[in-house]
């Protein structure tokens, strides 16, 4: 830092706020801390009686916050399509989504960026969905200047791949297999289906068909498998999850010879979640068991799971572990999910 005219300060960095008084009309910052000096400034900075300032001099490895700030948004989202930053300002930028999609984080390297201190990133939680205009993530150069060399440990943390990304959805036909002899027999009015074909329009979707086979395990399990002959690219197979004796749904996937990811998930509601794949042709055909609380909750495990359904996010059994902490749904009165705790 050092002092310099005002006149011959083109070209160089404030260290300090410019703040301006006009009596009854103003009190304010004129020009911000990190501010670039322009050629029409000079007249205004001499009209709050600023005839010296005190500004950065550019050295050989050292970065203004901005410039900072912009080597972290290319290791935030890289040369993406679908993300995009807001203006600089101060050392910050945004990323703001260009498109629907499940957001996926690279926790690792996060976290590593993060650790390497002067600089910041915070971002909303990753697997959850977002839309067009959601902001992502905000980042920060923390002091004005930056060295060099620490930006490029930042790069090397991070890895090659961008921290962020999106997943867009695909448009999916659903097959729906409605269990329960109860169902079958017209006893009681189905009213699981309704709930089922309202969540997955919400996303690209055609339901192409729903059978009602009961509690008949091996007409469970051929309903399943004909509805992948047919062309599904989801089974979702609702109720018949529990322990009872007539509950067959999860026998009747694993009989489909589709490889389990899960039984059971650390949420409530929803702990009897089953989570299958079918593999065909190269492709990976997703079988739901949902439990009967997907039936009449507000929100449960399987509004966690469907977004990443719907964008072909495979699902792993240790994140399937992970939703133990966030997985209890308090019922609030007001929903306001996912802006809440649950599933993170």
């Amino acid at each position: 830092m050092r002092e310099i005219r005002t006149e011959d300060a083109v070209g160089h960095i404030l260290c300090h706020d410019i703040t301006q008084i006009i009596k009854d009309v103003k009190k304010g910052v004129l020009f911000k801390k990190g501010h670039i000096i322009r050629e029409e400034d000079i007249p205004l900075l001499l009209s709050v009686g600023k005839e010296h300032l005190y500004v950065w001099e550019k050295k050989e490895g050292i970065l203004h916050e901005n410039e900072g700030a912009q080597i972290l948004y290319e290791i935030c989202a890289g040369d993406s399509e679908i993300i995009h930053g807001s203006d600089i300002k101060e050392g910050k930028i945004e990323l703001i989504a260009d498109i629907d999609g499940v957001l996926k984080i690279r926790r690792d390297a996060l976290n590593a960026v993060n650790f390497q201190g002067e600089m910041m990133i915070a971002s909303r939680h990753g697997d959850f969905p977002v839309k067009k205009g959601d902001k992502l993530a905000g980042t920060r150069i923390i002091p004005l200047v930056i060295e060099k060399e620490k930006m490029d440990h930042a790069r090397e943390a991070a890895g090659k791949d961008p921290i962020f990304s999106i997943l867009p959805y695909k448009k999916k036909k659903i097959g729906i297999v409605t269990t329960g002899s109860e169902v079958q027999k017209g006893l009681v009015k189905d009213t699981f289906t309704p709930v089922l074909k309202d969540k997955f329009a919400r996303f690209p979707s055609e339901v192409i068909g729903q059978t009602t086979p009961g509690d008949d395990k091996e007409q469970i399990t051929a309903d399943i498998l004909k509805f992948i002959e047919d062309g599904a690219d989801v089974v979702v197979c609702s109720g018949g999850m529990s322990v009872d004796p007539d509950d067959r749904t999860p026998g009747a996937i694993k009989d489909t010879g589709a490889r389990i990811v899960t039984y059971g998930a650390p949420v409530l509601p929803g702990a009897m979640l089953l989570i299958a794949y079918y593999e065909k042709e190269g492709k990976r055909i997703p079988i739901l068991g949902l439990p009967g609380c997907v039936m009449y909750a507000k929100r449960t495990v399987f509004d966690l799971v469907l977004p990443r359904i719907m964008a072909d996010d495979e699902i792993f059994p240790e994140e399937v572990a992970a939703y133990g902490e966030g997985g209890l749904c308090l019922n609030c009165k007001v929903c306001t999910f996912p802006n809440c705790g649950f599933g993170k």
